[in-house]
């Protein structure tokens, strides 16, 4: 699927990355500096912290206040676009005012949490190209305080699969798909294997060097095992988030990351070894 359009190409148009300095948009901006684009430019609202790299134009702005954004859409041609579903409609009425041509968004299926984001596009009249990725493997950090503590992580259903995707490589996609067109198309990204909560245990026990161990628990004692590292979030995503993993293993999307990327996709065990001191800061 990948192709080299050459970097003439790439130098004739303008890609702004919003989120740029969030755990995605920042990783987009990174692969499309890789990939030979000179021109990106980065949303942010807070320019003086970005800490972006000097060949990247920095925007402010914010997409939940949309009338921080004209000057950022200015002689745009693509975005990549960061899920905000409360003012995405003004959004994308902005970015079409301003002549951005293609919409490579963040979002899930219409029927999911962030379902509102795609349909928003679609009805956009712009150009599309939907990303709708899994489970975050950077989603077991929310176990981080409990491993740190107890040495044991809690939740309701051990058997429950999924298949993580690293971020990293979600804005591999997103980049790569940024320069490669595929207006109209939808892909469901996942991770290169299927793993249940109890093999995600025991894969970071592994990388970390220390027994970790699964207790199944009830929905209340679940939550207040993520309250110290989800705060008020923790009930939202005991109710929404883990009751939707499925116990039937799911199907991995026929379009892989490498597919797409040309790269091997990251396996779960690669990126427990390499986060491993994340689990170790307090």
């Amino acid at each position: 699927m990948r192709t080299n359009p050459g970097y003439a190409y790439y130098a004739r148009m303008t890609i702004l990355v919003t989120g740029a300095t969030a755990n995605i948009g920042r990783k987009v901006v990174d692969h499309l500096l890789a990939l030979g684009i000179t021109d990106i430019r980065a949303l942010t609202s807070n320019p003086e912290k970005a800490a972006l790299p000097a060949t990247v134009h920095v925007a402010e702005g914010h997409l939940r206040r949309p009338e921080t954004l004209p000057a950022a859409f200015a002689g745009v041609d693509r975005m990549y676009l960061a899920p905000t579903p409360d003012s995405v409609t003004e959004v994308l009425g902005l970015a079409r005012a301003a002549g951005v041509q293609h919409v490579v968004d963040l979002s899930g299926e219409p029927e999911s949490w962030w379902g509102t984001v795609c349909t928003a596009v679609e009805e956009s009249d712009l150009a599309w190209t939907h990303l709708w990725p899994g489970d975050f493997m950077e989603n077991t950090l929310l176990w981080s305080h409990q491993i740190r503590e107890t040495g044991v992580v809690r939740e309701p259903r051990p058997d429950a699969a999924s298949a993580p995707i690293a971020m990293d490589d979600i804005a591999a996609v997103a980049a790569t798909l940024l320069t490669d067109l595929h207006p109209g198309r939808a892909f469901s990204l996942a991770g290169p294997q299927i793993l249940t909560r109890t093999d995600l245990v025991r894969q970071l026990a592994n990388a970390l060097g220390r027994d970790i161990a699964f207790c199944r628990s009830s929905r209340e004692d679940t939550v207040t095992a993520l309250t110290p590292t989800m705060g008020d979030s923790a009930t939202w995503y005991v109710d929404n988030a883990l009751a939707g993993f499925d116990l039937t293993p799911p199907v991995l999307p026929l379009t892989s990351v490498q597919d797409i990327t040309g790269r091997t996709a990251t396996t779960f065990a690669r990126w427990a070894a390499d986060n491993a001191p994340r689990f170790a800061a307090g």
